[in-house]
């Protein structure tokens, strides 16, 4: 059976949603953009040393989702961010 359209927009408002708390819409974009903009770079250049982008070895999505239930997972997430950024 096919998922309808807004079967998939209802979900992920959902999850958005529980994620985001009680922290304001307008401000929760930027996390969920940088989020998505390393998810794409991870996916399109890890591994790739002659890319355009460089993604260092520890600092892809994955890392990103293998810290679900760390206690420390914010100032490790802010780590692989500012890696890519250096």
């Amino acid at each position: 059976m096919a998922v309808k359209k807004t079967e998939i927009y209802s979900s992920l408002w959902a999850g958005c949603d529980e994620l985001r708390g009680g922290m304001d819409a307008s401000q929760y974009k930027d996390y969920v953009l940088t989020l998505l903009f390393l998810k794409y770079v991870s996916d399109k250049y890890a591994g790739d040393r002659d890319s355009i982008i460089f993604v260092p070895d520890g600092a892809a999505f994955e890392n990103l989702v293998a810290l679900k239930g760390n206690p420390e997972i914010g100032d490790k997430i802010n780590k692989i961010i500012g890696q890519l950024a250096a």
